[in-house]
């Protein structure tokens, strides 16, 4: 299992160069001057001559394969360049807001995993019953809502209508119910829809059948035999739904002015403050390859018979 993860840790090396050089050259393309910028937040007026020298400074001078290999050798050391707006490194910037992004993530990953193997269970006892069909009904309509719209409609009612709820910012527990509820809501629908059709498909296989002719209770067989081998495909799901909740927390603190990294993301862009943008890019790619390393690590200890040459 040892050499199994170091040799998927490897394969992911290239998988993020790769990604940090296209990140590089699409800002590369970038509209606006990154010297420019700066004269301009200093102060100094953006003169041919001004821009010239802020260019050698930053060593945007030099050819951009060269940019590109002294700025990678600064990233392998966890230098991510020092922000535009505000003076601080990237880095500090983006460890400070992290806790936030982690702690909304993490409940809302709770929330679709209990909510989704609960759903899942109960709407796979019974086929095409009244469950079944309420689930089906609601994935349709979870799927079909933004995330956006549904936090301005959670907002009215249980902010602003009831006043249960705290409209924005983080502080207590109950900042974070309306932000993970509208994180992970849509999501948990389709996760449950999922883990029901692949507990149906193996329900129905010849084990299960033999099982029931011993007489093992309808429940321990559920439970026994056929989550453990429904969780599977589930598990891949759920890799990509950690992805996706990282994805999604970038409108929902946004909305709701919870200062994670997906927010600071934001403000970001809007004042084209490219080292922060560059170093919010990798460091979310850098999370998503390693939450697939431990899906692949999860199907191991899952199912024993999948071989490694085979992953």
């Amino acid at each position: 299992m040892v050499s199994y993860m170091i040799k998927r840790f490897l394969f992911l090396i290239p998988l993020w160069l790769g990604i940090s050089f296209v990140v590089f050259i699409f800002l590369q393309m970038a509209p606006s001057d990154p010297a420019e910028i700066l004269l301009r937040k200093e102060g100094i007026d953006p003169t041919p001559e001004a821009l010239v020298a802020k260019q050698k400074e930053l060593g945007l001078h030099e050819s951009p394969l060269l940019q590109y290999g002294r700025w990678l050798v600064r990233v392998i050391r966890f230098d991510l360049g020092t922000s535009y707006r505000t003076g601080e490194a990237v880095t500090k910037e983006l460890s400070d807001r992290l806790p936030a992004t982690l702690e909304l993530t993490l409940i809302s990953f709770m929330l679709i995993v209990l909510f989704a193997l609960a759903a899942g269970l109960m709407t796979s006892l019974k086929s095409h019953g009244v469950l079944d069909r309420i689930g089906l009904i609601l994935t349709i309509a979870g799927t079909s809502i933004p995330s956006f719209w549904l936090g301005l409609l959670l907002i009215y009612l249980f902010s602003v209508k009831w006043g249960w709820f705290p409209v924005m910012g983080r502080g207590n527990l109950f900042h974070l119910v309306l932000p993970a509820l509208t994180l992970s809501f849509g999501i948990t629908l389709v996760q449950a829809r999922l883990l029901r059709t692949s507990l149906q498909e193996i329900l129905n296989q010849n084990f299960i059948t033999v099982a029931m002719a011993k007489g093992v209770s309808r429940s321990r067989i559920l439970l026994i035999h056929a989550l453990p081998n429904a969780l599977l495909p589930f598990l891949t799901t759920l890799g990509m739904t950690l992805g996706r909740l990282l994805a999604g927390a970038v409108i929902v603190e946004t909305l709701f002015s919870w200062p994670g990294i997906g927010r600071l993301a934001v403000e970001a862009i809007l004042q084209r403050d490219y080292p922060v943008i560059q170093g919010y890019i990798l460091f979310t790619a850098f999370l998503f390859l390693l939450i697939n390393l431990c899906v692949d690590i999860g199907y191991r200890l899952l199912d024993p018979r999948i071989e490694s040459g085979s992953m």
